[in-house]
């Protein structure tokens, strides 16, 4: 009997052939999701209405794996949900087979490759290498050392245009008080290494805009990479008569979505020079303020979007003044609920809620351009989910209505 070590057991895991090679599972013991590219043997089940990834790994991988995905999660970083590790199995013959890790399946995530459907556009190009660098970046400031930074080795979910990266494969990480220059530097060749090769296995493939030079696109990932954790990290100086200066610092700090738990100012010693080094949290300001406010919990480019919209709403109703916390509740019932439930039942799986309501504005601002004036938000609504969200696929899981297992 294979041993199953797990702070959160679910006992249907129990009714999988765990004696078979995970290579071998018959097809229906298994959902079909689109899969990044990986060294070892991963599929996805499913138990009830949940969703999990299982991979077959070497016993000390897997639980190493397994406890560094929990001190991650304890640390709120963007990574999957670890369930547990599957030891102690043996074939019919009675022949050993590697040990289990099993994660939750991130919904509404997406390996990259199954981010385009025939060419991948620059912009595209773009925008993942951007959510990847932010990806290695709050990770080292966690104190996490990666050791394989990829897109295989990531996921991504749709942001108010862009995109949330998560990480997913672990295996090689370490988790530190504090990441060195040098862990920092071998994480970014790491990446630019392994990013020129899934960019020019694409650009074999015929699946790379034409216009897209791999060699060309991974020398901007360390620019990308020190622009950010520069802007998050670095010291800054000024006069004690500038000191407007660190209020614009925290100010594009929570632009980039991270909150400032504490800022050491230090003064010269005649008082006229002041040096702060702002310690940043992990990012979320956005994010945690909605939730706060609307107990929405969005991506964080969704919330901007989302507070800027309510900021707007409290503008239009003259409620500037009024207490937050019910004008956010007066905007999710007059707004966001009626856009969201404007969605028919058979297209509620193309896009996560936040999602279609980002992509609902963007389309209004379109439909007032070309009709010269406001268009109503619940009539830009009924035209998006009609001429734009019905065509496109579906990108939350579809469950069988009928369990197979």
């Amino acid at each position: 009997m294979p041993r199953f070590v797990a702070t959160r057991p679910d006992t249907g895991l129990l009714s999988f052939p765990w004696d078979v090679p995970l290579e071998e599972w018959p097809e229906d013991r298994l959902v079909a999701l689109p899969r990044g590219i990986s060294r070892h043997v991963v599929r996805f089940v499913r138990v009830g209405s949940q969703v999990y990834a299982v991979k077959e790994v070497l016993e000390h991988l897997a639980m190493h794996e397994y406890r560094l995905l929990r001190d991650l999660e304890r640390l709120d970083a963007p990574s999957v949900e670890p369930v547990g590790v599957i030891t102690d199995r043996v074939d019919r013959n009675g022949e050993p087979l590697d040990s289990i890790l099993v994660t939750k399946h991130l919904q509404f995530s997406l390996p990259y490759r199954a981010l385009f459907s025939s060419t991948l556009r620059p912009d595209t190009v773009n925008r993942l290498i951007d959510a990847l660098v932010a990806l290695i970046v709050r990770m080292h400031l966690t104190g996490f050392f990666w050791g394989d930074c990829s897109l295989s080795n990531t996921l991504f979910r749709r942001d108010a245009g862009a995109f949330a990266a998560y990480l997913v494969d672990a295996e090689t990480g370490e988790l530190h008080q504090d990441i060195s220059d040098g862990q920092r530097a071998h994480d970014l060749y790491t990446a630019e290494i392994n990013l020129f090769g899934e960019l020019s296995d694409l650009e074999a493939g015929g699946l790379l805009d034409e216009s897209i030079d791999p060699m060309e696109t991974i020398q901007s990932i360390n620019d990308r990479y020190e622009a950010l954790w520069s802007e998050l990290t670095a010291p800054e100086e000024f006069h004690t008569d500038e000191l407007h200066r660190l209020d614009s610092r925290i100010r594009r700090l929570n632009e980039l979505g991270f909150d400032v738990a504490e800022i050491d100012i230090i003064t010269d010693w005649d008082g006229s020079q002041v040096r702060i080094q702002p310690k940043v949290v992990d990012a979320g300001h956005h994010s945690r303020r909605l939730l706060r406010l609307t107990g929405l919990d969005v991506e964080e480019n969704q919330a901007r979007r989302l507070l800027n919209d309510l900021d707007s709403y409290a503008a239009s109703t003259d409620q500037q003044n009024e207490d937050e916390e019910i004008v956010a509740h007066e905007w999710l019932t007059d707004v966001f609920e009626p856009v969201v439930r404007s969605v028919p039942r058979d297209l509620s799986r193309k896009l996560e809620p936040a999602e279609v309501f980002h992509e609902v504005l963007e389309h209004r601002w379109f439909l007032s351009e070309q009709a010269g004036r406001e268009v109503d938000t619940m009539k830009a609504a009924r035209s998006y989910v009609d001429d734009v969200l019905s065509a496109k696929p579906d990108e939350k899981l579809a469950l069988p209505t009928t369990p197979t297992d």
